[in-house]
């Protein structure tokens, strides 16, 4: 099978939840690669910026009324995500440590996460 072809097939069968997923799991193994380097302060922005970016989308589809999640759980993310943003400017001048953001991305993971504990197909 070509690449291409691979590719097209993995479009169609993707999920909204499984390429959350996908980039959730992404950033945070940015932001773990980064924090194991030994990177701090605004050495972090690069991994910080793409977490940031994310989760104010996540933030911003949330208070679309028409996303189709609990009014609970939107405000729950909306929440996360502005914590997420105050959180990421303390990180990056360096007054806390990236380790609490990964740890939020990882509980994301684990509820994105299929009932058998794998990712969603």
């Amino acid at each position: 099978m070509s690449v291409n072809a691979y590719v097209r097939a993995q479009k169609v069968a993707a999920t909204p939840r499984s390429t959350e997923y996908r980039l959730m799991s992404e950033i945070t193994g940015e932001m773990i690669a980064a924090r194991d380097a030994g990177l701090a302060g605004v050495k972090l922005a690069p991994a910080l910026h793409r977490n940031r970016q994310a989760w104010t989308i996540f933030r911003n589809l949330c208070q679309s009324p028409e996303n189709g999640l609990p009014a609970e759980l939107r405000a729950g993310i909306i929440s996360l995500g502005l914590w997420v943003d105050k959180y990421t400017s303390l990180v990056i001048t360096g007054r806390e440590a990236i380790d609490e953001l990964i740890s939020v991305n990882r509980a994301v993971i684990d509820g994105l996460s299929n009932e058998n504990g794998g990712a969603p197909a």
